[in-house]
């Protein structure tokens, strides 16, 4: 196991080469360009350090800077060995290395007036750029309607839940991006749950409760919060959070919200809290079918330039189904090793790249739900749901037990996914499927399709 100093010194191996470059773009989209030695190094940082350099430069100079990677070609000489015997023995000594190289270059907007709100808004992160699926057609219709008309009752708040890696946080940028475009008067407040809590916190600490209240409020007309299920942490910002989302529904200001689960699936959070999250529209977003993420990668390739037979297109597509993150993430990965071997992407580079998932499951627990939503002709969301109704009951406890089977997760994991159901309730369902199996031949072949559609999927 590795020590803090051993973590410290990783840190420091990828930060200490990072250059400031220039500061780029407009007092409402500023942008800080970084310099990196070469294409292995920019990969790694995009992919593992981003999102810390983004907040340490945020948090800095109090404005939420866009931040660009771009590549040298040489290592830089700036007095890192000084830096690095002053850094903390924590694990973000790495950070405090970049704060001090950054803090010594002195970007040209430090010294302007903070930005409004929305200027964390990703602008390529558009509903033009969202390819719409039958796993997200619904969730991509529920966010159009809202910023074409925000702050309607019938869909105030709007409640995205889906796996890590779908496009939520696509849809949340998509939304305000386009209540940006159509109604500029209106302020909009972009942040992540975590992000909301530290500064509540903060601003308890230092008494400033009337400031950040006013932040949120008074100066926003639309709240997007990403990642909701970090807001059960603490119960004094559950309360702030409540009242919040309060305030913006009373004064028919727009609230969306999007989480990797559904309000009454997050541990911790408050019965008032949960009520309030599932008043307005709950929509999913689920794994996309073969089809939307050959899609995705034709349109992934298209953006950044890279050429592929249609045979590499749907090998990675294929294997890439934990979600559009690994998606994208798999095509970065053979755009990087093209380029540093100076090899085309050909069918044999690319499975000697992403050979380590042909050994790995290629079916999601979600993709099994919705397989079985799909033949039974219910929505993932009644598997979930609590109730008995048999037209319900007999494809969830089917959807358990290929889960079990096919995935072999715990009876508690099982129960996790359907909504928080017990592992007796679990242990039950698959017994009955066994029962049903021996005893009703339609049960019989409905699972020997479904068993068979894996199989297909998998390859196993």
């Amino acid at each position: 196991m590795k020590s803090r100093n051993d973590n410290n010194k990783l840190l420091d191996t990828w930060l200490d080469p990072i250059e400031y470059i220039t500061t780029s773009g407009t007092q409402e989209r500023p942008r800080i360009i970084l310099g990196v030695p070469n294409a292995l190094h920019q990969y790694f940082v995009i992919e593992n350090l981003q999102d810390k350099i983004y907040y340490e430069i945020s948090d800095t100079y109090g404005l939420p800077f866009e931040v660009e990677f771009t590549i040298t070609g040489h290592k830089i000489n700036n007095n890192i060995d000084s830096l690095n015997s002053n850094s903390s023995d924590d694990t973000g000594g790495g950070n405090d290395v970049l704060h001090a190289q950054l803090s010594r270059s002195q970007p040209i907007l430090v010294n302007q007036p903070r930005m409004s709100s929305d200027g964390a808004l990703n602008a390529e992160l558009t509903f033009s750029t969202f390819v719409v699926g039958k796993n997200s057609e619904f969730a991509h219709a529920a966010c159009f309607n809202v910023a074409r008309n925000p702050g309607a009752d019938d869909y105030n708040p709007l409640y995205i839940y889906g796996p890590v890696g779908m496009g939520k946080t696509h849809l949340l940028h998509a939304t305000g991006n386009y209540i940006r475009q159509q109604f500029q008067q209106l302020r909009i407040t972009y942040i992540s749950a975590e992000r909301f809590m530290n500064e509540c916190i903060s601003s308890i600490r230092r008494h400033e409760m009337d400031k950040f209240r006013q932040k949120y409020r008074e100066n926003s007309d639309i709240l997007l919060v990403d990642d909701v299920q970090f807001i059960a942490r603490g119960e004094a910002v559950q309360e702030e959070f409540f009242h919040t989302v309060n305030s913006f529904i009373d004064n028919r200001k727009q609230v969306i919200l999007a989480s990797d689960r559904m309000p009454k699936d997050i541990h911790g959070l408050e019965d008032r809290s949960r009520t309030r999250l599932e008043r307005g529209l709950i929509v999913d977003i689920t794994m996309p079918d073969l089809e939307t993420r050959i899609a995705i990668l034709r349109y992934k390739a298209e953006k950044y330039n890279i050429r592929m037979s249609e045979d590499v297109v749907n090998y990675i597509a294929r294997i890439s189904k934990r979600s559009i993150r690994e998606l994208e993430g798999n095509l970065k990965k053979v755009k990087m090793f093209s380029e540093l071997q100076g090899l085309p992407i050909d069918g044999e580079l690319v499975r000697k790249i992403l050979s380590h998932h042909e050994t790995q499951s290629t079916i999601s627990v979600e993709e099994i739900m919705k397989l079985v939503a799909d033949h039974f002709k219910v929505r993932i969301l009644d598997l979930k749901s609590s109730t008995r109704a048999k037209p319900i009951v007999v494809p969830r406890q089917i959807a358990m037990y290929l889960i079990k089977k096919f995935l072999e997760k715990s009876l508690v994991d099982i129960g996790k996914a359907f909504g928080g159901k017990d592992h007796t309730t679990v242990m039950n369902a698959l017994n009955r499927v066994r029962t049903l199996q021996a005893s009703d031949q339609d049960i019989a072949k409905d699972i020997e399709d479904l068993e068979q559609r894996i199989h297909n999927i998998t390859g196993v």
